[in-house]
């Protein structure tokens, strides 16, 4: 585990809380490790009836620690196996999944949104996903994901256009269920939560898969995304676009 993950359980629900104040919960390979453990953990015979995963103020996640990733990547990673793996999880993932989001969303911020199955932002929350800008394609099988869930060309907008959704309109489109002020966030997840988990386990669970379908569709399209990322890592466009980006933040 890793301090800047934290996990916390209260009777039947499980808090996942990403705590890397300091670089607004850019996510590194240990937090990706950990955040995974977390969920794993909470499947099977777990009391776990319900999982909430939140940031801090003013930040749910920066998208990864770009640092780390860009060395994983110059050695020829694709998107690193803790990002993989994580991604497989939240695929598969036995419990119902709630996210609490304040602050800002990017990149996978934004796309580990699409597995969950209740989401409450901040009027002030910002998701974006610069993918594209970056040289890069869209991540954690939104490439699938988003089309069903918003559509085509408002999918298109949001993952190739990189323009960022306020938290009322990542509600009109489908992407959370309740936009509430920045300090009720974390209040109003956990009444959903709490709903759920009181409810009949298997009940839930049975309508879940119905609801899902399997999730082996998903994986595939995580795993091409991945193969797909990795090539486009090395291409001349990313390069360039993060040698600027990069030339940005001096």
């Amino acid at each position: 585990m890793t301090k800047h993950v934290i996990v916390t359980d209260e009777g039947p629900i499980r808090t996942i809380r990403m705590n890397r104040a300091e670089k607004k919960n850019a996510l590194t390979f240990a937090m990706y490790d950990a955040m995974s453990e977390a969920i794993t953990s909470a499947g099977g015979s777990s009391p776990i009836r319900c999982l909430v995963i939140c940031g801090v103020p003013g930040a749910f996640s920066a998208g990864n620690d770009l640092g780390e990733f860009m060395k994983a990547a110059t050695g020829g990673a694709r998107l690193g196996n803790s990002i993989i793996n994580f991604l497989h999880t939240l695929a598969r993932c036995e419990r119902p999944l709630v996210m609490a989001v304040t602050g800002v969303a990017v990149g996978i911020g934004t796309t580990m949104m699409l597995h969950c199955d209740y989401a409450v932002a901040a009027s002030d929350a910002r998701f974006t996903t610069p993918f594209v800008a970056l040289g890069l394609i869209p991540e954690a099988g939104s490439s699938l994901i988003a089309p069903r869930l918003m559509g085509h060309r408002r999918a298109f907008e949001l993952l190739v256009m990189g323009k960022p959704l306020s938290g009322e309109e990542a509600k009109a489109v489908g992407l959370v269920n309740q936009v509430a002020p920045a300090d009720q966030v974390e209040g109003e997840a956990m009444k959903a939560a709490q709903a759920i988990a009181a409810l009949p386990p298997e009940g839930v669970a049975i309508s879940r898969r119905l609801m899902k379908g399997t999730p082996d569709d998903i994986v595939q399209r995580i795993d091409d995304e991945a193969a797909a990322f990795g090539a486009r890592l090395q291409s001349s466009e990313a390069r360039d676009a993060f040698a600027a980006f990069f030339a940005r933040k001096k």
